[in-house]
Parts: C-alpha cells; sequence; structure tokens
C-alpha cells in the first residue's frame, strides 16, 4: 500500500455514492479529514490531486460486531495483535470496527478490555514514531459484549458456562469498561433471563446500545425491552425463536415492529441469500445494519483452528465448532456489500446498510457512515468488479499497488 500524507486532496472523476443516489462523477476536495466540497465541476486546485476514473466512492464500511482476523482473536489480543487486525480490516474498506467479545471468565474480559483501551489511546491517524507505515488502521469505536446475559437454549458457539443472570448492580459492574473518553459500549443480550429488562434499563442509564440476541423471549418480553431502551437486534434470525405460522418468535417480533432495526450476517450461509433480500425488502434499506460476525480465520485459509478453548473447521467459507454449530464467519465486510449489490439493493441502499445504519446504531452518524460534506473524509473506492482499490481514514490516501 503506498500512501498520501497531505492534509488537503482532491479526488476527482468518481463515481460517488451518497445516503439517497449515487453521483456518476464528482469531485471531493477534503481538507483536515474532512469532506468540504462535493461538486461536479473541475475546478484548478493547488492541492494534491488523485484521480478516480472508474472507481466507485463508498462511505467506509463499519463493523459493529466482528471478534478477531488473520489469526487474532479480541478474546486473548494485545493492542498490537488489534493494530493488525485493524489494519486488514482497513485494506477491506473498513473504517471503523468495535471488537466484539463472547462470554468469557472476568480474567479474561479484564485483559481483553485492557487491549482495546490501550489500542484506542494510541497516537491517532498512526502517527507514532514506532508505527508500522503499511497501511492505513480502521478505528476502534470500543467494545461489543456478545453475553454473557444470554439464553442457555439460543447459545449457538457461546460456551454457556460463562453466561451469566442479573441480580445486583455489580453483576453489571463486572463488565470492564474500556478507559477512552470516546469508547462506546454495546451488548448483545436476552431479556428473558432473570432480571433481564432491568438490566436493560441500567445498560440505557448508563448509555450503553442495548441489542437483543441468542434469545427465546415472548412477544410481551420483547416489548418490555424495548420499551426499557432495546431497539436493535443482534445477527438477526441466527440464535433466536423462529417466525411460525402459530407463533410470532423473535423474528417475527422483529419483522412487524417498524422502530426495531436488524443486523444481518450477508455471508449467505447463516442466512439464504433469497431470505436476505426477503428480510431487506421488508424492513427497508433503512432498519438493516450488515455485520461481518468474523472470527480469528477471517482472512486465512481453510483448515482448524483453536479459538474460544475449542477447534473450529473452515470449510468452503463455512466455520463449524466440534458441536456442528456455526462459529462466526470468515468474510470481509466488503464480501457483505458485494452479495448484497449481487441481489440487486442499489448502491445507496448498501452503503445505507454498511456504513450509515451502523453509524446510528452506535450514536456517531453525524461524524461517520456517508459521504457528506463537513463529516469524515473516511471513503472506500471500489473498482468495477467490486474489489477495494483505495481506502481514505481521516483524510489519508492509502492506494493499493496491486
Amino acid at each position: 500500500m503506498t500512501n498520501n500524507q497531505s492534509a488537503s486532496t482532491l479526488l476527482r472523476n468518481a463515481r460517488v455514492v451518497l445516503a439517497d443516489r449515487t453521483v456518476e462523477s464528482a469531485n471531493l476536495l477534503i481538507e483536515n479529514g474532512r469532506v468540504v466540497t462535493i461538486s461536479s465541476e473541475i475546478a484548478s486546485s493547488s492541492v494534491p490531486v488523485a484521480d478516480l476514473t472508474g472507481l466507485t466512492l463508498f462511505p467506509g464500511f463499519i463493523d459493529v460486531h466482528i471478534h478477531g482476523a488473520v489469526g487474532v482473536d479480541t478474546m486473548n489480543a494485545g493492542a498490537k495483535d488489534l493494530e493488525r487486525v485493524s489494519r486488514f480490516l482497513a485494506q477491506n474498506g473498513v473504517a471503523a470496527w468495535v471488537p466484539t467479545l463472547v462470554p468469557a471468565k472476568q480474567e479474561d474480559y479484564e485483559q481483553s478490555v485492557r487491549a482495546i483501551s490501550e489500542a484506542m489511546a494510541g497516537p491517532p491517524d498512526c502517527e507514532s514514531e514506532n508505527h508500522d507505515h503499511s497501511g492505513p488502521l480502521a478505528r476502534i469505536l470500543g467494545v461489543h459484549y456478545e453475553g454473557p446475559f444470554v439464553n442457555e437454549q439460543q447459545c449457538g458457539a457461546l460456551h454457556r458456562e460463562h453466561f451469566r443472570t442479573f441480580q445486583t448492580v455489580e453483576d453489571l459492574n463486572s463488565l470492564p469498561l474500556v478507559e477512552h473518553r470516546d469508547a462506546i459500549h454495546m451488548t448483545t443480550l436476552a431479556p428473558e433471563v432473570a432480571g433481564g429488562v432491568e438490566l436493560i434499563k441500567e445498560f440505557t442509564k448508563r448509555g450503553w446500545v442495548s441489542s437483543i440476541g441468542h434469545t427465546k423471549a415472548s412477544s410481551e418480553i420483547l416489548d418490555e425491552a424495548f420499551a426499557a431502551g432495546a431497539r436493535h437486534m443482534t445477527h438477526f434470525m441466527n440464535a433466536m425463536t423462529p417466525l411460525h405460522h402459530r407463533t410470532l418468535g423473535a423474528v417475527g417480533w422483529g419483522l412487524i415492529h417498524d422502530a426495531v432495526t436488524c443486523d444481518l450476517i450477508a455471508d449467505g450461509i447463516h442466512i439464504d441469500p433469497q431470505i436476505l433480500k426477503l428480510i431487506v425488502r421488508h424492513k427497508t434499506a433503512e432498519k438493516i445494519s450488515l455485520i461481518s460476525d468474523a472470527i480469528a480465520a477471517a482472512g486465512l485459509d481453510d483448515g482448524e483452528y483453536q479459538i474460544w478453548g475449542e477447534t473450529i473447521q473452515v470449510k468452503n467459507g463455512r466455520t463449524q465448532n466440534a458441536g456442528g454449530s456455526i462459529a462466526g464467519s470468515v468474510i470481509t465486510m466488503a464480501d457483505a456489500v458485494r452479495r448484497m449489490l449481487s441481489l440487486g439493493f442499489s448502491e445507496s441502499e448498501v452503503a445505507t446498510m454498511a456504513s450509515l445504519n451502523p453509524a446510528r446504531l452506535l450514536g456517531i452518524d453525524r461524524e461517520y457512515g456517508s459521504i457528506q460534506v463537513g463529516k469524515r473524509a473516511d471513503l472506500v473506492a471500489l473498482d468495477k468488479e467490486l474489489n477495494v482499490m483505495m481506502t481514505i481514514i481521516n483524510g489519508r490516501l492509502f492506494a493499493s499497488d496491486e
């Protein structure tokens, strides 16, 4: 990867995917890490120019649910390991991500969150003297606890022995906080576990993002969870009670509530591609976020990997643990984008699902998630075959040399 470290750059002749349309040819002026103009006119400029003829600019993708990549598991990673993941993600179009932790021992949680805190506290924009300048780094935004307050009967690949219930505030305080003023804290929980609705109320008071998942909750409890502040559903249709013609289930509840948003693993394995199309057509792109749910094997070859204390096999892009359960994915957000485009969704719809909606979910959409004057210049340029050709993070250009 080569990079442009100028504070100002003019991007010329790009197709630009906006939130409501695609502009066939536009010029973006970036100054101090932000988009300052988007224009169809080519003005003379004294700043460095990058010609993006033949490339399409999407907003940088945001992955709110990812357990690792390139051999790094967020559960046992150090700060430098997380940097490796950040580099891999950026090279695949991700501008920001939320390291996701599975239910584990208390000491494992504490070690993982210390590493996240250290990684977030590092010098911004890769300017450390000791930093490896071999590529861009996707920003770490905080932590996502997938569990431990989830249902044992919908565990998926999560380990039941580490599940918890909520009895006192101390149970919540046992989840370590990322020590960074801008850190976002997110959790996936099942509202039917003991104390679940009260737990959601407490998370909401503390400013956490609460998402419903790994659940068998009734519609009544789900309604209570919604009222308490849980307005999102994790890897929709996976690890939750299905829609049945005589029972609504968690899936049916999510489908009929317009104010509920959902995220999807668009790998073609967790959910059949035609069902992906059905969900988005019903919920609309405005209510759907794409996630990778990638594990440490992402970016590596098929094989067997030791992850979460067990052997997970990857074969033909499908993960499986010893119990036969799918154990996360090995896709990137770019893969998810390609799949959704292949299903006929517009570029703006897919950009909304891959960037803007994740930013909305995390409450950072004033800064992130779309190509808009005043927002951060976090962008990804794709060629006609939808390969990532350039990543722009905070206005810095990193173009593939290949």
